[in-house]
């Protein structure tokens, strides 16, 4: 008999029912990846439509660091160049900075495997800061200056015009937050942002996306994530300071993270205390006198 049928007896007859079958865990997490993957694209198409993000004839340079948000960014802009009539083009970039432990084996399977176009650039900037900042300091700003330099001229010297970036919306809001407490300015990542000498744009698209989504989403796709073993050991990093303070928040308000969203979005100077951009006399917006003055604004 078979094992998926169930015998019921009704008068003097044998009828076999359909036994219902129980999914397996790879059916449920395959299920839980096309709905996450299908939320993230929505808020990656609307981030790029909202903002204007990319354009036909694009030449993308995608940073792929190896982490949960960068891969993710490169699958959902992969995804939207099959799907999208606009014509652009892609290339994972990835700079290896000589970090301790540092394995790009996986990495490289996964490209060749999904037929992805990538480069990986080995420069090392690992001495550099280890040379330069004392190990009780933050090593994140020097390594971050160094490896967006590099970053710049490899997109400059290809003939790239725009970059792209891994942030999601939580890191939008982190950085708001920091901002405000550390540096006393309103500012934050944004999505669309002209380099300083007008020659590049970088772009976010995920900028609307949930940290906790990709992080769910990328478990479930099995990227060989590369650890970032030069500031793991910090702990006591502004940035995660505040995030676990917005995370505290949202455990008596879950609306909070959203909120500070909307916020960075819905700026009124009439009501803020910046003259560059509210006449106080006037009682009127105005703009600043010299282009400049807004960039520093900005950045």
């Amino acid at each position: 008999m078979n094992p998926d049928k169930v015998g019921q007896q009704t008068g003097g007859q044998l009828i076999c029912q359909l036994k219902p079958s129980i999914p397996s865990q790879a059916e449920l997490d395959g299920k839980r990846a096309l709905r996450l993957e299908k939320k993230l694209l929505h808020y990656t198409g609307k981030a790029i439509h909202d903002f204007k993000l990319i354009a036909p004839g694009d030449r993308i340079l995608v940073c792929v660091s190896g982490g949960k948000d960068s891969y993710t960014l490169l699958k959902m802009l992969m995804l939207l160049k099959k799907r999208t009539k606009v014509n652009f083009e892609l290339l994972s970039f990835t700079l290896d900075q000589a970090q301790p432990g540092w394995d790009d084996s996986g990495m490289r399977r996964y490209m060749e495997q999904h037929r992805i176009p990538y480069t990986i650039l080995h420069r090392n900037t690992y001495d550099i800061v280890i040379d330069k900042i004392p190990e009780n300091k933050t090593y994140c700003g020097l390594c971050s200056r160094l490896r967006r330099g590099i970053i710049y001229n490899f997109a400059k010297e290809n003939g790239y015009n725009k970059i792209a970036l891994g942030h999601h919306r939580d890191d939008v809001i982190q950085s708001y937050l920091m901002s405000i407490m550390y540096n006393g300015r309103s500012s934050s990542m944004p999505p669309k942002l002209l380099t300083e000498d007008k020659m590049l744009q970088v772009i976010r698209p995920l900028a609307y996306c949930q940290e906790a989504d990709i992080a769910a989403y990328a478990h479930l796709q099995q990227y060989p994530i590369i650890p970032c073993n030069l500031c793991g050991s910090q702990e006591n990093l502004a940035r995660k300071r505040v995030k676990k303070l917005i995370a505290e928040l949202a455990q008596t308000n879950p609306k909070i993270p959203s909120n500070i969203l909307s916020a960075v979005q819905n700026l009124q100077p009439s009501h803020l205390m910046d003259k560059t951009f509210w006449d106080f006399d006037k009682f009127s917006y105005k703009t600043p006198k010299k282009a400049e003055d807004f960039f520093e604004k900005i950045t």
